[in-house]
């Protein structure tokens, strides 16, 4: 693998900001690790490295730090967006109710080249493919590594769609990072799908790049896009392949949900309810990508089978791909060390176990499936629906059950499975069972985890301008939403009908 070249044109950055600044800058050691400035009104300027953040003076900023930077860049767009000349760096603006720029961010764009090497064969396999992973482990750089390789050694016709200048570069000369790609640039957020379509119409792209699909709009402008033969690269809001799944506005984009009622042939055949949930179409992407790292990634090859094996509770094993020195190692599915269960144990608790790595098959017994499948898929554990006691390891059922019905549990016990009991048919007891099982009791609660989604939600509409759709969530996490969302000053609403209703958080109040 080519070593990786990083380029950042950091004096380029250093030169908007003002002089006491810039001097205090160039007298930090590892001033090559920057990763932002911080100037807000009235407050010390920060300068905010990886492993640290400092004062860079302790004098406040002033209105007239404010203006010097904001007149050696270039014009802000309707996300407070602004950059300087073929580079890469961004300058955010907050602005005060009388729209004075009141706070700037002042983040380092960095060109890595050598990154795509771990993926190549995907990107040039002609597939349409999607990156997932969290904020900062490195997607933009793919996109535009993507780029640069498929237009300048394949020499493609590549379109980049570019809403925010981060593939790109600003100003109307692209950034040399993209080899020969061309770049159409979005006027405004909500346009994105739009110019998606007017890429495909008007240029004849072989391959399009996009930045963070976001929103149903350009979700159905993605599969125009594919259904017409245009090779696809793009990143969308959501960590894993589940997130996007459990997300009715982007579902889409791996063929959507849908749900289907058989008849009782079918499902006595199946063994499962009459009502299931199914894919409704091909997927937009052939492949989905999650980046846990920079170093780290999982390859699902066809998103058709993974979906589908995800709506009958199978779990799907990627390709992990580990970077190496000299390339990159497949090392497959990283096994999690999943406890062997006992015999017989206490039913209210279950009781702990020597790990062994093997797959747990729950039957449930008068327990909802598809909530049990989303206890399952939430917290990533190797467990499986089975579809008959003989194919499981152990019963889930709930305590009415146990009291109303003891003889039916009786059979199951003499099959020689565990029976565990929960107190009620909710995905919270579901989860609360799996974690003591899987030896999970320190991971954060459904109601941390859907707190910690609007933080994720507020920040990308911030920045973006855009409404943010969160997961479906109960009645009752949904209210916590809706409270935490409005503290941030951010307005929210629901919709969509149970079990899909959802929070989404909207840029202002009202």
């Amino acid at each position: 693998m080519p070593s990786r070249e990083i380029t950042d044109d950091l004096e380029l950055l250093l030169r908007v900001m003002p002089p006491h600044i810039r001097d205090a800058l160039h007298h930090q050691a590892d001033l090559r690790n920057l990763i932002e400035a911080v100037l807000d009104l009235g407050r010390p300027p920060e300068a905010r490295f990886p492993n640290r953040a400092i004062n860079m003076s302790d004098s406040p900023i002033t209105r007239e730090d404010l203006d010097y930077v904001t007149h050696r860049v270039g014009a802000f767009t309707q996300d407070n967006r602004a950059g300087i000349e073929r580079t890469l760096h961004r300058i955010s603006a907050i602005r005060n109710r009388r729209d004075i720029v009141v706070g700037l961010t002042c983040r380092v764009g960095r060109a890595v080249f050598g990154t795509v090497d771990i993926l190549r064969d995907v990107i040039e396999s002609g597939k349409s493919l999607l990156l997932l992973g969290r904020p900062g482990v490195g997607k933009t750089t793919l996109l535009r590594e993507s780029a640069r390789v498929l237009s300048t050694e394949l020499v493609k016709r590549v379109i980049i769609v570019d809403t925010s200048n981060e593939i790109g570069g600003d100003g109307d000369i692209a950034h040399p990072g993209i080899g020969a790609s061309r770049r159409m640039q979005v006027p405004r957020p909500d346009l994105q799908h739009a110019v998606m379509i007017e890429a495909v119409e008007n240029h004849m792209p072989e391959v399009i790049v996009i930045d963070e699909i976001g929103t149903e709009a350009e979700s159905l402008a993605a599969r125009t896009i594919a259904e017409r033969g245009v090779q696809l690269i793009a990143t969308a809001h959501g960590k894993t392949l589940d997130n996007l799944l459990m997300n009715p506005t982007l579902s889409d984009l791996l063929g959507g949900i849908h749900a289907v009622t058989l008849s009782d042939e079918e499902a006595r055949r199946r063994g499962t309810q009459k009502t299931v949930l199914e894919r409704k179409a091909p997927p937009t992407f052939d492949t989905l990508v999650e980046i846990r790292n920079r170093e780290e990634l999982s390859v699902y090859h066809e998103t058709s089978s993974v979906v589908d094996a995800f709506l009958r509770g199978r779990s799907a094993r990627p390709e992990v791909r580990l970077r190496k020195a000299d390339g990159y190692e497949v090392v497959g599915q990283a096994a999690a060390a999943i406890p062997e269960l006992p015999k017989h144990r206490d039913r209210e608790r279950p009781s702990q176990a020597p790990s062994a790595r093997k797959t747990m098959c729950i039957y449930p017994y008068g327990v909802s499936k598809d909530r049990l499948l989303r206890a399952i898929t939430d917290l990533q554990v190797s467990a499986t629906i089975a579809k008959t006691p003989k194919d499981a390891d152990i019963a889930l059922t709930l305590k009415a059950h146990e009291k109303r019905q003891p003889r039916t549990v009786k059979d199951l016990e003499d099959l020689g499975l565990e029976v565990a009991i929960i107190r009620s048919n909710t995905v919270s007891q579901m989860k609360t069972f799996l974690m003591q099982s899987f030896g999970l009791e320190n991971q954060q609660d459904e109601e941390q985890q859907a707190l910690s989604e609007v933080n994720e939600a507020v920040d990308r509409v911030m920045s973006y301008g855009k409404p943010v759709e969160l997961a479906p969530q109960s009645a009752h996490l949904r209210r916590l939403q809706h409270q935490l969302i409005e503290q941030h000053g951010l307005g929210s609403e629901s919709r969509g009908e149970v079990p899909w209703r959802r929070v989404v958080v909207l840029p202002t109040r009202g």
